[in-house]
């Protein structure tokens, strides 16, 4: 890595200051060529920017030497006035500079290869700028700062402590070794399976805090899915009419209850039709239906349970809306509510009901062993391999340290620690520019 790069760190457009970041080996050059050399590391300094004459902004410099910075290398920001023609202006200095535009995450690739960060942690980076809720900022910052890594840095550590003893036995069979040493190793293995099948039948906990947690509004037609719908985003997104099947397709919206991000959906009303608009409308919603964390079950006093029911779990939750029209009594074989879109009533219990089940689904005393389909990835891989190893542990040790020595790679790769290099495109071509 010989280029010096820079970037813009905050967002484009007009604003009361601008950063622009650099890292690399000639930063310390370029700061001296625009008017800002000898400043004390990490320390602030005002400073006249100007390139062959020509004065560009007065500016905060500061500078962070190697090692101890961001990316490991030379790096320094300018914090500038925030308006488009400064930044343009510094940013053209920098390019004669020849020092070259960095790519989307490129800085936060960087302080992965020079050791300031693992691959777990660099993904967290960013998570946290993506984060819209308190639950997502704070998942993010939980595995920027290891927690994820030293889970993985857990299970390694079971691993390669069975692996010890299988190559022990096979490495120095003619050495003074306890008999069938290998096979100390099945009660590690068999504690290390238990461990990762938990992690994954939790990995949906940690996706779900970072990508949202679906909710889905089903029921027959003309039962008040889509007035609840519009109550719970506050807003008139969907259509709502008298007419029977007005909502034809999935109508999804984006919404935060109790911290957590949540995508709800409105779907057309499940009935049998002929008319093929109607249908394939059926069709998306018992299909999304089946995707949903959540449903909830809609139905308007009076009606019957009709085809609906069959896509509801039993820990589902069943509305009856039109309160303020006719009260139903809530069946008493599961938990229902009431409410009225016209006058409110019932509206906050609900939107407390759907907090607490947030809550309970997606908090937890451990943190999430995965928080993106990567991770889930190379956790069923490293599951496969162990419970190879433990199956061929009883038969053949050296066939079981092989399936071993590929769990430990699989996990590995979740830290970046070994094989990375066809997964660095993946995870750093999701960030933004500046980090």
């Amino acid at each position: 890595m010989t280029d010096t790069i820079f970037a813009l760190a905050t967002p484009p457009g007009r604003g009361a200051i601008a950063i622009i970041r650099l890292s690399g080996p000639r930063t310390d050059e370029a700061l001296a060529r625009l008017g800002a050399g000898g400043l004390k590391a990490r320390l602030a300094g005002l400073r006249d920017l100007a390139l062959n004459g020509r004065a560009l902004d007065q500016a905060l410099v500061l500078r962070f030497p190697a090692p101890n910075s961001y990316t490991g290398e030379d790096c320094a920001e300018l914090h500038l006035h925030g308006g488009r023609a400064v930044v343009e202006a510094v940013s053209d200095a920098l390019l004669r500079l020849d020092l070259r535009l960095a790519e989307p995450g490129e800085f936060t690739r960087r302080a992965f290869e020079n050791g300031r960060m693992d691959l777990a942690q660099a993904e967290a980076v960013a998570d946290l700028i993506d984060a819209e809720t308190t639950a997502q900022a704070a998942q993010a910052l939980g595995q920027l700062d290891g927690a994820l890594s030293q889970t993985y840095a857990g299970f390694r550590r079971d691993l390669l402590k069975a692996l010890a003893l299988v190559e022990a036995e096979i490495d120095f069979p003619d050495e003074e070794v306890p008999d069938n040493l290998a096979r100390t190793a099945g009660p590690v293995l068999d504690g290390l399976v238990a461990d990762l099948r938990a992690a994954l039948a939790d990995a949906r906990r940690g996706e779900r805090v970072r990508e949202g947690y679906r909710i889905v509004l089903i029921g027959e037609t003309n039962a008040g899915k889509s007035s609840l719908f519009n109550a719970l985003v506050a807003r008139e997104a969907a259509i709502v009419t008298p007419i029977a099947g007005t909502t034809r397709d999935v109508l999804d919206a984006d919404l935060i209850i109790g911290g957590y991000a949540v995508t709800l959906s409105d779907t057309a009303g499940l009935r049998d039709s002929d008319d093929p608009i109607e249908a394939e409308g059926v069709r998306r919603a018992r299909a999304r239906a089946e995707q949903a964390e959540l449903r909830l079950w809609i139905r308007a006093p009076g009606d019957p349970a009709g085809p609906a029911a069959g896509y509801v779990r039993p820990d589902d939750l069943m509305v009856f809306t039109k309160a303020d029209i006719d009260r139903a009594a809530p069946p008493p074989d599961r938990e229902a509510l009431v409410v009225s879109t016209e006058t409110g009533e019932g509206l906050g219990a609900l939107h407390d009901w759907l907090a607490a089940r947030l809550a309970r689904d997606l908090s937890g005393a451990d943190f999430p062993a995965v928080t993106r389909e990567r991770h889930r990835r190379r956790l069923t891989e490293a599951l496969a391999s162990v419970e190879a190893g433990r199956r061929a542990l009883d038969v053949a040790p050296e066939m079981a340290g092989d399936d071993l020595r590929r769990a430990a790679e699989s996990l590995a790769r979740v830290t970046g620690a070994i094989g990375v290099e066809d997964i660095l495109g993946e995870v750093f071509s999701t960030f933004c520019i500046g980090k």
